[in-house]
């Protein structure tokens, strides 16, 4: 039987496999080439990003038999580097079969997007070697005289295979595997899982075959590791160093640093703020309603459904079968409304009436610096939110926030909520694109007591920024809701908003107007009902 020309390049490149030949066929010759694997292009607008983790060690050796012991062999989409940008963590595989010369970027430094990542050698087919070549100097004596191996000989071709391999490093009889681990093995697990391992001293490649999908590695897995005490001497969990008596310089990292950037260049726009109380009592009335009806695919897994209205006697799919309701991820699953979707949805509303806050401001550049900047009016009312997470500050957009339903923007919030507690962050350029939402809204009031903000806006933010403060009950004696007869006021349920406008191309009048319109969808949720919510 004729032994395909693949077969035996892939049982001659093995790592465990050793060769001799008796004479080499023309169509067996091959070439190395060093290719520069470039960083490509992971996001729009991302020029630059920085290297997190290389899952691959070059060989460093004083000579070139030792490198090449040492070298990292990898196949096509072996999981290459880690890198993060301003707006996501990426894992990089690697385009070729071949060995890992040479890091070009090391860990912690900045990569910019078109240079060389790192040098990887490959192996490619040369028509133009002699075919007359011996090749029996490349096998040494000791090779073709290993007592632990047996041959299968098959034309000119003699393939020696070793019976002997490496243990699996949860093997409990490998005890190489609680001391030291090689970097060519692989695990695939998703960066919040590596990062946790790295905190936790545990080298991810111990955990080549986890307990998830495809042996995916997860988070339990690594918690079973170290309760084994498996882990790894001399990996030491990521903190800072803190000591009484000495200053501790801490650099930015690449998160703070991008918001170093914007908020610096923020000064660059002339703001116009303004503030006011949003009535919340009548919604308050309804949330609960709100919150004993929310559909079934909205709730999680955990909650109990809405007991159904219909009659188990009679079945509404009989002549035809119900749509299905939409898929819902468990990360975009609640189990109760709060007000944040019910102000952004008519804050949507709102901006659907005032095609100025649909705008984005189109700056002159430099090679046409005498025209005049322009608006581009969008179709939709594209939201940003300022989403405060474990690693920095992010603005995740939600697009065409008037489309969707409390309960839709509800789900949208809590799943952009989710990815931004990730380590490192799962938000990505889907969620976050680079046009990004013509208002921001920052709920402040989430954490703490304030009431008040100055936010900022930042250049490519939209023309307006408004901080929501905590709903709080108040008294009020205002003119509205005065009782002349009993002389009193009344009790109501109220939340501070802060508000700033690029004064470049908004009006002062036209931002407090704006405000009355959002107000007459917060203080009549029943308008809603018109809308079709």
């Amino acid at each position: 039987m004729k032994v395909p020309l693949r077969i035996q390049r892939a049982l001659l490149r093995g790592p465990l496999l050793r060769t001799h030949f008796h004479t080499a066929h023309a169509l067996l010759a091959a070439r190395k080439v060093l290719h520069t694997f470039k960083l490509a292009d992971i996001g729009e607008g991302i020029t630059e990003c920085e290297v997190i983790k290389w899952f691959v060690d070059p060989p460093f050796a004083p000579s070139a038999e030792l490198a090449l012991s040492h070298a990292t062999c990898m196949q096509s989409f072996d999981a290459l580097c880690e890198v993060q940008s301003d707006k996501a963590s990426v894992e990089i595989t690697s385009p070729f079969d071949g060995v890992v010369q040479q890091l070009l970027v090391q860990e912690g430094e900045i990569a910019k997007v078109g240079a060389g990542l790192c040098l990887i050698e490959v192996e490619e087919d040369d028509e133009h070697v002699d075919p007359k070549v011996n090749l029996d100097a490349s096998t040494t004596p000791e090779e073709t005289q290993d007592p632990a191996v047996s041959s299968v000989e098959e034309g000119d071709v003699e393939v020696i295979v070793s019976r002997t391999g490496n243990k699996h490093p949860l093997d409990p009889t490998n005890t190489a595997s609680s001391t030291s681990f090689t970097s060519s093995t692989h695990a695939l697990a998703t960066p919040s899982v590596r990062h946790f391992a790295r905190q936790q001293g545990v080298d991810i490649a111990a955990l080549v075959l986890g307990s998830g999908r495809d042996g995916r590695v997860e988070k339990k897995d690594v918690e079973a590791f170290i309760a084994r005490g498996r882990v790894v001497p001399g990996v030491v969990a990521e903190s800072v160093v803190r000591t009484d008596d000495k200053d501790v310089v801490v650099e930015l990292g690449r998160t703070r640093y991008g918001m170093w950037k914007a908020m610096t260049q923020s000064l660059e726009i002339p703001r116009f703020g303004y503030s006011t109380s949003l009535d919340l009592t009548r919604f308050h009335g309804v949330l609960p309603s709100l919150n004993a009806n929310i559909p079934a695919h909205y709730l999680p897994p955990s909650s109990t459904p809405v007991r159904s209205r219909t009659s188990p006697m009679v079945n509404p799919s009989a002549l035809h079968p119900a749509p299905a309701p939409p898929s819902i991820p468990d990360s975009a699953t609640f189990a109760k409304l709060t007000y944040l979707p019910f102000l952004l949805k008519t804050l949507a509303n709102s901006m659907m009436e005032w095609p100025l806050f649909r705008a984005s401001i189109s700056p002159t550049t430099d090679a046409n610096a005498n025209s005049k900047p322009t608006l581009t009016i969008r179709p939709t009312a594209d939201v940003t939110l300022a989403l405060s997470t474990p690693t920095g500050l992010y603005t995740p957009t939600i697009g065409a926030a008037q489309t969707l339903s409390i309960h839709g923007l509800a789900s949208r919030v809590a799943h952009l909520a989710y990815l931004g507690r990730q380590v490192p962050c799962g938000l990505t350029p889907r969620e976050m694109p680079r046009r990004g939402g013509t208002i921001s809204v920052s709920n402040v009031g989430a954490i703490g007591q304030g009431e008040h903000a100055s936010p900022v806006l930042v250049p490519g933010g939209g023309v307006a920024i408004v901080a929501i403060g905590r709903a709080r009950w108040v008294w009020d004696v205002s003119d509205g809701v005065w009782d002349t007869t009993h002389g009193r006021g009344e009790r109501r349920l109220k939340v501070d908003v802060s508000w700033s406008a690029d004064h470049r191309v908004v009006e002062g009048a036209e931002l407090a107007a704006f405000v009355e319109t959002w107000r007459g969808w917060v203080e009549n949720p029943e308008r809603l009902i018109a809308e079709g919510v």
